[in-house]
């Protein structure tokens, strides 16, 4: 018991890290897009939101081979032995994709690192919502008998999470370009598009945070 637990407080952690970090950069995105702050004041509260989105991207990154390895310790998911081993190297190299972009910012490997980074989720996402709805259907591989179909419904909408997350990425993978062109002088079109992808990921993040609130009452609650 004493593996799960500890893993279980990991999964907790990272969770939180998670929805508290896309809270934070939700609330300095209101300085980053304000032309009335004086331009670098705009780049110290970027550079925040970056510091702060680097522990939402740890808390992501984290909770899946968490929640898998708790899956096989609980009877849920079969894949374990070297399937497990194998899970948590791509889950070190895939951390240190993140972390390497995340610390080569400005320099010519950070688009190369970020973009490794984009296609894991595009990988991940179509594979966890289909693997969800199939276990749910009952076709596997994960077990979803009564009582345990929470599992399946997590990872399902887990994996839709990973969209809403991909195109809050495109919209913080746009501002060092934006703002480059700002440094130059106030520039109406630049402006323009910051707006309009802020606004666009205002909406989104109010459907994030519920679907990341809905993500952890399956896992502690355990409905159905």
């Amino acid at each position: 018991m004493a593996t799960v637990d500890i893993l279980r407080w990991l999964h907790i952690v990272a969770m939180v890290y998670w929805l508290g970090g896309e809270w934070g950069v939700f609330q300095t995105a209101y300085k980053v897009t304000d032309p009335k702050l004086p331009h670098d004041e705009r780049m110290r509260h970027m550079d925040t939101a970056f510091r702060i989105d680097i522990l939402a991207r740890t808390g992501i990154i984290s909770l899946l081979p968490l929640g898998l390895h708790m899956g096989y310790i609980y009877g849920i998911q079969p894949l374990g032995g070297g399937w497990l081993v194998g899970m948590w190297v791509l889950y070190a190299l895939l951390f240190a994709v993140t972390y390497g972009a995340y610390f080569t910012r400005g320099k010519p490997i950070s688009p190369v690192l970020y973009k490794i980074e984009d296609w894991s989720r595009y990988l991940l996402i179509p594979t966890l919502i289909l693997t969800g709805l199939f276990s749910l259907m009952g076709y596997g591989p994960f077990d979803a008998s009564e009582g345990l179909r929470w599992y399946s419904a997590k990872v399902m909408v887990f994996g839709m999470l990973l969209i809403i997350g991909v195109i809050l990425r495109f919209v913080m993978h746009e501002w060092p370009e934006l703002f480059k062109i700002l440094a130059g002088g106030p520039n109406i079109e630049a402006e323009a598009k910051l707006a309009k992808s802020i606004r666009l990921a205002r909406t989104v993040a109010y459907i994030y945070w519920v679907g990341i609130l809905t993500v952890a009452f399956f896992g502690a609650v355990k409905p159905f």
